[in-house]
């Protein structure tokens, strides 16, 4: 009985270790930082901090250059431009507070003059504060290089008075207004270690759009990625009520907030490769990612090398070859290459040329050709066929009538041929002259029935 409690015991506790464990194995640093909000054990939180070295990354953010923070799937980076403006300014702060998520900002100078509170707020919370120019103007891209080093310069000095001086607060992060890039204000940025910002993602939420359509776009467009930038505002109403359920919704759906921060001498930069810099990153089959990067080549002199003579091309004969250069060489005799012959095509072969006589038709040919013969005439070729001898005086009669009416006698039947028209083969007279034409007559049966009434009775 004890034996038996002692096993049921031991079963239990292998059981309760590897649930343990397994749950150990299974959290995710989120939960953990989760349980380390005050207040919400269940907040977003901020998942990792990552740290950029401007000067090897000058430009970031898809919407506009080909580089973008270095994010794995499914982090956001959170940011906050045209700030402080108390009245939502600090609605935000207190939502990023209860979620414990954490953004970078980009401040206008102005703003920043007149709400110098605001920015010392935005430090205090732990938040990373940039730049955003001095009065925001949308014409940057147009500007010329003095005016530009004017509203970076003075938007810089008016965040830092707020900050007291203090450069060490303020991040070498830079926003061009309305995302107006150009060259002169990127070189110019550059040149000064600043990093120039765009975004991956915006919501819109600078037009007027209801809170419920900044919360869709957010979501639409962070879902098409999966990870990078997202763009929003810190002094717009419709920014304040869509933010909860922008964050809710990315917990939910398994995202995970970065907080960015500049390298400083005793912060350096987070390791990274190459190719992490990129939104959709090459694979890893391609050369040329992995390549180092080489310095643009500088050339110091143009000048032009001097002509190779003989004598540099082998020094054993050195001499031979230059009294060869002196001496005069006849000029090439061009090889007279046989040409081809085309070959003559064979005549071809002609037919013998007819003798004229196959085509001569005789003369005194006369052809009468009968197209239809009356009844009276089928009966009186039948009368003649059974009697003999009883046709010639008919024959007569209308041989004698064909010389009275000529022009009729081509539509007559000839003496001899009656009796014959039936099995026996007709006879055909030839014509007058060999180039008498042949006229084929047809007549209709009233035709004939009139010709036979106007013949003279037998």
């Amino acid at each position: 009985m004890i034996a038996d409690v002692l096993v049921m015991i031991r079963k239990r506790s292998r059981t309760v270790i590897g649930a343990a464990l397994l749950g150990c194995c299974f959290m995710t640093p989120q939960a953990g930082l989760a349980a380390d909000c005050p207040g919400n054990p269940n907040a977003l939180g901020t998942s990792r901090t990552i740290v950029v070295d401007p000067t090897e990354h000058p430009r970031i953010g898809t919407m506009q250059y080909p580089e973008t923070l270095p994010l794995a799937d499914h982090e956001v980076v959170l940011t906050f431009d045209d700030g402080p403006l108390p009245k939502y300014s600090n609605q935000v702060l207190a939502i990023l507070a209860s979620q414990c998520v954490k953004a970078t900002f980009f401040t206008i100078g102005s703003q920043a003059r007149f709400n110098p509170e605001g920015v010392r707020r935005l430090i205090a919370a732990g938040h990373t504060v940039g730049t955003h120019s001095q009065n925001h103007p949308l014409t940057m891209n147009k500007m010329p290089l003095e005016r530009v080093r004017q509203e970076v310069d003075d938007g810089i000095a008016s965040t830092l008075a707020a900050l007291n001086g203090d450069k060490s607060k303020l991040a070498p992060f830079f926003r061009i207004p309305g995302l107006m890039r150009a060259e002169i204000p990127e070189a110019y940025l550059a040149s000064q270690g600043i990093q120039v910002w765009s975004a991956d993602f915006p919501a819109d939420d600078w037009r007027h759009i209801s809170p419920q359509r900044v919360y869709d776009l957010a979501i639409q467009r962070i879902e098409a990625k999966h990870k990078g930038i997202l763009l929003l505002h810190d002094i717009q109403p419709r920014t304040v009520a869509a933010l909860p359920r922008i964050l809710n919704t990315l917990k939910e759906r398994g995202y995970r907030i970065v907080h960015v921060v500049p390298a400083t001498p005793d912060r350096p930069a987070t390791p990274t490769e190459p190719q992490q810099w990129f939104m959709r990153p090459p694979t890893e089959t391609v050369a040329i990612t992995r390549w180092p990067k080489i310095p643009n080549f500088v050339f110091t002199a143009t000048r032009t090398l001097p002509a190779p003579v003989f004598a540099d091309m082998d020094w054993r004969d050195g001499d031979v070859l230059d009294h060869a250069q002196r001496a005069r060489v006849g000029a090439s005799v061009r090889t007279l290459w046989p040409q081809a012959q085309l070959a003559q095509p064979a005549s071809p072969s002609t037919l013998p040329i007819p003798a004229a006589d196959v085509f001569r038709i005789p003369e005194a040919l006369d052809v009468t050709l009968l197209a239809a013969r009356s009844a009276a005439e089928r009966r009186l070729a039948q009368r003649a066929a059974a009697v003999p001898g009883a046709g010639a005086p008919r024959a007569q009669a209308i041989s004698a009538r064909q010389a009275r009416h000529p022009k009729q006698a081509a539509h007559q039947i000839p003496a001899a041929a009656h009796g014959r028209l039936h099995g026996a083969p007709l006879h055909i007279a030839p014509p007058a002259a060999s180039n008498a034409s042949v006229h084929v007559a047809r007549r209709t049966p009233r035709a004939e029935a009139s010709a036979a009434s106007k013949r003279e009775p037998e």
